[in-house]
């Protein structure tokens, strides 16, 4: 995975996550919302030929966006908790 930051202003920010899909820029989006985002998005141009971005807007976009990701690794390791419960 490559990330890069495409712009960076006061109150949003825009990233370029390569070799992802909807599947984890959703999860930054809902985590966003959660973390206080005044808009949280993603936008795939063009299926299998761009590189997804991600937009957040809000106070501090770029504590919004650590924010989520350190929310998806609680997450991640919830439902590991939770396989390893169910597979004993």
């Amino acid at each position: 995975m490559k990330i890069e930051l495409v712009s960076k202003e006061t109150d949003k920010i825009k990233v370029k996550i390569e070799g992802e899909n909807h599947t984890l820029l959703n999860l930054l989006r809902e985590n966003a919302w959660g973390q206080k985002a005044d808009q949280a998005t993603y936008v795939v141009e063009r299926p299998y030929l761009s590189t997804p971005e991600l937009v957040i807007k809000g106070k501090n976009p770029m504590k919004i966006l650590e924010g989520s990701a350190q929310e998806i690794v609680q997450q991640s390791k919830e439902l590991e908790k939770e396989f390893l419960r169910v597979l004993k």
